[in-house]
């Protein structure tokens, strides 16, 4: 055979995985289907065939993650309860800080180095750390670490950063790229 081939219990493991993730969503994608049909009995057919469809379109898009990572899905729900928390506490404190003249702002760029490598897990951590109110990531160094603008740099930017990635890597649960973060605890230190 030309060219490089996983072995091939390499091969059966990745289409196992592909398998399950292909059941998974096509049975996703059917009850979304037959909710939004109205759940008669007609609807099935064509709602096997749609989610078939959708199916194969997302493991193109969003092929299984090689190394089996798994969402934790309770972990998610508290992420996001937390972040809507947070970001609404955060919000309210901006407002306060811009709206007042006596509250000074020291504006400035914390630079933090993430633990997540380049994926769509990091993707992840930046957008999430985008839509919290007083920080914005604005780009990566040559060095791999991200700046991030800041409207109080003298806050502990970093460690509230280091926080909420902990967080976002428990729920990710090896998922989106997350597996392939150290765990000696060399790496995501501001």
């Amino acid at each position: 055979m030309e060219g490089r081939s996983l072995p091939a219990t390499q091969t059966d493991a990745h289409r196992g995985l592909r398998a399950r993730a292909a059941v998974r969503r096509g049975l996703v994608y059917l009850a979304l289907w037959m909710v939004i049909a109205g759940g008669d009995a007609d609807d099935v057919v064509p709602g096997l065939c749609a989610a078939a469809l959708a199916a194969w379109a997302s493991l193109q898009l969003m092929p299984p993650d090689p190394v089996g990572g798994s969402v934790r899905w309770l972990e998610a729900l508290r992420l996001f309860a937390r972040f809507v928390r947070v970001s609404v506490v955060a919000g309210l404190d901006v407002a306060r800080r811009a709206l007042s003249p006596r509250m000074r702002l020291a504006p400035g760029y914390v630079h933090y180095r993430a633990q997540l490598p380049p994926s769509d897990a990091r993707s992840l951590f930046l957008a999430m750390t985008s839509q919290m109110p007083g920080t914005i990531p604005s780009g990566t160094e040559p060095t791999g670490t991200i700046a991030y603008h800041c409207l109080d740099a003298s806050q502990p930017v970093a460690s509230q950063l280091a926080e909420e990635e902990a967080r976002l890597l428990v729920a990710l649960g090896g998922a989106l790229g997350s597996s392939a973060v150290a765990r000696d605890g060399t790496e995501g230190k501001p």
